[in-house]
């Protein structure tokens, strides 16, 4: 597959964009905030109703106070995995996502030539699985069951859960997820939010990309169902640094 970038001799190379827009409050933390799975969320017995009337509860435990999409990071990562604007390549189409899993980065790309990037963090050795896929469907605070796969790789792990897990705080899917499916085929995938914020940055999950918590938030709004997300390889380089 071949990355939407252009390098310049001697300079790091970032994935999509040309070079990082000022100083940005991109989003506010109303948004953030809105009240309105990866790994593979099916319906358990806990009601939903009783669910949602803990969502606005949820989103609040999760945002650090006074939080700022662009200068907020009690999790301690690097600063360049924080919410920013940067330039797009030309013929990129507004609304899709696309993940730079060599420099830990998530593009949504906007209608104005720009970019919002994320860093994540993307499946750990050979889990990850680089590809193009549609985002087909959408959920907050979403319940999880472990796939039989990950059960019988890790059952120390995920054997305790394999009647599901409740949406909530705790939750391996996080806050928000988006579903990536490959024609009507659920994939088991997902782009997720995540209890393990230190984690960005690396590779650590079971396959899916997770975001922190309030990134995941505020992108979720802006994503619709029916957009591309691709995925691009994953190797041991450092295509970005800023």
């Amino acid at each position: 597959m071949t990355l939407p970038f252009r390098a310049k001799p001697g300079m790091m190379a970032d994935v999509i964009l040309a070079a990082p827009i000022g100083e940005i409050r991109m989003l506010s933390r109303r948004h953030f905030i809105m009240t309105s799975a990866a790994l593979f969320s099916a319906p358990i017995a806990t009601p939903v109703f009783s669910q949602q009337s803990q969502w606005a509860t949820w989103d609040a435990q999760v945002t650090p106070p006074n939080y700022d999409p662009a200068t907020t990071n009690p999790w301690g990562f690097h600063d360049r995995f924080l919410p920013r604007y940067v330039e797009a390549n030309p013929g990129l189409r507004p609304g899709d996502i696309h993940v730079d899993a060599v420099a830990r980065y998530l593009y949504h790309i906007q209608d104005n030539g720009t970019a919002l990037r994320f860093g994540v963090a993307i499946g750990r050795g050979g889990l990850y699985e680089p590809g193009t896929y549609t985002i087909n469907r959408k959920a907050r605070w979403p319940s999880w069951t472990p796939t039989a796969n990950m059960i019988a790789r890790e059952p120390h792990i995920y054997a305790q859960h394999e009647d599901g897990m409740p949406g909530g705080p705790n939750n391996p899917l996080g806050a928000r997820a988006l579903y990536l499916y490959v024609g009507n085929r659920d994939t088991y995938l997902r782009i997720h939010g995540t209890p393990q914020p230190w984690s960005i940055g690396s590779r650590a999950s079971s396959g899916c990309v997770r975001m922190v918590m309030p990134h995941i938030i505020g992108l979720y709004e802006q994503v619709d169902t029916g957009v591309t997300a691709v995925l691009y390889p994953a190797d041991d380089r450092v295509t970005a640094n800023t």
